[in-house]
């Protein structure tokens, strides 16, 4: 079991330590980049929001967007799973209409 070690974040200009395994420090540091860059561009358009006001918005900004890739997702599988469903009745067909070779 991997201890947990202290990271430095930069959101905007606010700096957070966070505690987890150094395996997934670079996921952690990637994660805050990203939230970083989403912050700035929300606050860019903004009327100088507050933090705390600035990180709402940006969770609820981040939040859609994956529930929009997670929608578009399940969408492609499902019609992933339908055209495969489709091709193995066409091949069920097709070898139940051949002939018994002897």
């Amino acid at each position: 079991m991997s201890s947990s070690e202290p990271v430095a974040l930069r959101l905007i200009d606010r700096e957070f330590l966070i505690a987890c395994a150094p395996e997934e420090r670079d996921g952690l540091l990637e994660a805050a980049g990203f939230l970083d860059r989403k912050m700035r561009e929300l606050r860019a358009n903004a009327k100088a929001p507050s933090f705390e006001r600035l990180a709402v918005l940006t969770a609820i900004s981040v939040a859609h967007e994956f529930l929009s890739l997670r929608k578009q997702h399940d969408y492609q599988e499902q019609r992933l799973s339908d055209g495969l469903a489709a091709l193995r009745n066409k091949l069920d067909a097709a070898l139940d209409s051949e002939p018994a070779k002897r």
